[in-house]
């Protein structure tokens, strides 16, 4: 799956000021992100505000993203979710023609147990006819995948990697010592991307990337090529920005950003609002300190 080294964002869902999805914003956020040099996209993942957009909207960015890319890239679609036969109802309907791989979120809310998060991750990996890549985001899910469970998915047929966003290093570190060398391990957290990469991940699922896909990708390069100097230099201009993407709920941060760079609106569903004005504020002049 060396498709999948290097960056590819998490793209985010434009909105219209009526809360409708704004098609013509995600071509051109698309186009963007592609000409800039990322080397694949995310669609449907949850950056994308996927807990709120319907099953016609999520078909409807789906099939937009494959007819901007044209094939340049490869997609990767994001369905997941906390009851298993749903998930699996979802990806029978889905048409993966030009999909490359599914990217599936730990089961939230219910709390499983890891032998139950195993069992989901079977079964979805059993009836999916792209390859998978399980998702752990403890912040996003209220549990942890842990090592051991990404060490026993490495076993299943069909499940190719795993995007880290624990949070911890050694806990990437567990799963790349016990997992074998074509396991990917991909980091979900963008400022820990390039340390994730000195232990052995092959690159990042970015929000970032959105608003920076030349500069967070060259990033990745340079780390990926062991030019560790590099990109720990660009690693450092984006400090004080990112924690302003997450400040007020994510993608808040990130769409007030994609505004000011003249890509889309602002707008969220709720329960997520735009960012305040104070936010909006900082971000431009963190921003400023980067372009």
């Amino acid at each position: 799956m060396h498709t999948f080294y290097g960056t590819g964002t998490a793209l985010i869902t434009p909105f219209n000021n009526d809360h409708s999805v704004d098609y013509d914003a995600f071509k051109k956020l698309i186009e963007f992100n592609i000409s800039s040099g990322v080397d694949y996209l995310v669609v449907n993942g949850t950056t994308a505000e996927s807990a709120t957009t319907s099953k016609e909207e999520k078909a409807k960015l789906l099939e937009v993203a494959i007819d901007v890319n044209k094939g340049r890239i490869p997609l990767m679609y994001g369905i997941g979710g906390n009851d298993t036969a749903e998930v699996i109802q979802r990806i029978g309907n889905t048409n993966f023609k030009a999909v490359d791989a599914l990217l599936s979120v730990c089961p939230y809310y219910n709390k499983p147990s890891q032998a139950g998060v195993i069992e989901h991750y079977k079964a979805i990996a059993a009836k999916s006819p792209v390859p998978v890549l399980a998702y752990n985001v403890p912040g996003r899910t209220g549990i942890n995948m842990s090592a051991n469970t990404s060490i026993r998915l490495s076993e299943v047929v069909n499940i190719f990697g795993v995007k880290e966003a624990s949070g911890d290093l050694v806990q990437a570190l567990e799963i790349i010592k016990n997992t074998p060398k074509e396991f990917l391990v991909i980091s979900g957290d963008d400022l820990l991307a390039v340390p994730t990469i000195s232990i052995g991940a092959v690159g990042a699922i970015s929000v970032l990337s959105n608003t920076y896909p030349e500069k967070f990708s060259e990033m990745i390069k340079a780390a990926i090529q062991s030019r560790f100097q590099h990109a720990t230099e660009t690693l450092i201009t984006f400090t004080e920005i990112n924690p302003l993407m997450y400040e007020e709920g994510n993608p808040v941060g990130v769409k007030a950003l994609l505004q000011h760079l003249g890509i889309c609106l602002n707008e969220v569903r709720l329960p997520l609002v735009k960012a305040s004005e104070g936010l909006q504020e900082r971000i431009i002049e963190a921003h400023k300190k980067i372009a």
